[in-house]
């Protein structure tokens, strides 16, 4: 990625607003596929624009591309990959908890309730999540086989429409593109292993599959977003470990994100974890002084976090303590998904600043703690957002480099 310049750099973290009428296209019951590939590439035009006219740097496709797949920002590599089968839910025991396994213990009369699935804005989300509580138990992912990537077509289709987009704007030099794909623990460390002699050499074959993926945007000179949320969400699908025992996995987890990016150009390389975007209470979410230590040990050039909603944005501190490597950054989250307010221009500018103050302000992008077009209550909001984030940035600029 390109380093900041006498000013801060801008991005977000993935998934912004669909179209109405694509929205109703892909969530159609009877989907229409050829109506859908005709309207892609004007839909991911006018994302492209509305991206940098709210002042953004670092751009994508909307994650356009995979909406409508099943299982949210995951669903989309299902149909990419090879060697799982999904069993029926009760055929096997579970391998572990869910993502709010230690927060439910705590407020029991909130999960019951259903209220937690309903998101952190509006009451209905597509691709997201909507009110009530769960029907059924999850369907278990069972790896059977020899795993293999079989996406290459689908990847050179996604590269294709956002260059093509980037490519129409001969005003945006400025202007860098990326994709998100899923990242070796977030396709690999929830499914049961038959297959493979240990859980090791299984994650470091996952770590393969996912890496020509990876392969494949950072080939076409894009950026490519490692999304790893469960660097950060794996504590709470295990209330049983200490924090000992968090970092002896994630000891592993970096070795296996590491393999997955073997041989990729650092420089084009973003990785993002957060703490799950679910709008809950997050009271026994992992503190980041745990194990910001290990996340700087991945080959990222960029690191991208939570650092706006109210559990985390204190953590700007903690980097006090840690030293950044040379010719890293990270991208803290500025504005948030948490809540449907908007933040003040000069909030996010007081955020960006005070990661610079331990950081350095040549080492500190701004962008969003995670994909937020399906997560807060309308597009109209999504957008103020966005550009209150371009906004802050420009004031922190001015304040940073004069």
């Amino acid at each position: 990625m390109m380093r900041n310049d006498g000013r801060v750099r801008t991005s977000h973290g993935g998934n912004l607003p669909l179209p109405k009428d694509l929205s109703a296209l892909v969530n159609a019951p009877e989907r229409d596929e050829a109506a859908i590939a005709e309207r892609l590439p004007t839909a991911i035009q006018e994302v492209v624009d509305q991206q940098l006219a709210a002042g953004l740097d670092v751009i994508n496709d909307g994650e356009y591309v995979k909406a409508g797949a099943a299982g949210a920002y995951a669903g989309y590599i299902h149909a990419r990959v090879t060697g799982w089968e999904v069993r029926e839910p009760g055929s096997l025991p579970p391998k572990r908890g869910g993502v709010a396994e230690r927060d439910r213990a705590l407020f029991p009369g909130m999960y019951e309730s259903g209220l937690w699935l309903s998101g952190s804005g509006g009451p209905v989300r597509p691709g997201f999540s909507t009110p009530g509580k769960p029907v059924s138990p999850m369907r278990q992912r069972v790896c059977v086989e020899p795993v293999r990537y079989v996406g290459h077509a689908a990847i050179a289709a996604d590269i294709t429409a956002l260059q093509h987009a980037l490519k129409a704007r001969d005003d945006a030099d400025h202007a860098e593109g990326f994709i998100a794909a899923l990242g070796p623990l977030s396709l690999g460390a929830g499914a049961i292993n038959e297959h493979y002699a240990s859980e090791e050499e299984y994650l470091m074959a996952v770590a393969e599959v996912v890496r020509e993926e990876y392969r494949a945007i950072t080939d076409a000179g894009l950026v490519v977003q490692i999304d790893e949320p469960e660097f950060l969400t794996t504590w709470t699908f295990y209330p049983e470990w200490s924090v000992a025992d968090l970092r002896r996995y994630l000891g592993l987890a970096v070795q296996v994100i590491n393999h997955a990016v073997e041989g990729l150009p650092t420089e084009l390389v973003r990785f993002h974890c957060c703490w799950g975007s679910g709008h809950r209470p997050h009271t026994t979410d992992i503190e980041f002084k745990h194990v910001v230590d290990l996340l700087v040990q991945i080959d990222a050039q960029t690191y991208a976090f939570e650092a706006g909603n109210v559990r985390h944005a204190h953590e700007w501190r903690v980097w006090e303590d840690v030293t950044l490597p040379d010719g890293k950054q990270v991208m803290p989250g500025v504005v948030s998904h948490a809540t449907d307010l908007v933040e003040h221009p000069e909030l996010v500018a007081e955020r960006i600043t005070n990661f610079a103050s331990v950081l350095g302000r040549e080492n500190v992008q701004a962008g969003t703690d995670c994909g937020i077009g399906s997560r807060v209550g309308h597009e109209e909001i999504v957008w103020a957002k966005l550009r209150s984030l371009g906004e802050g940035a420009r004031i922190a600029s001015e304040r940073l480099w004069g």
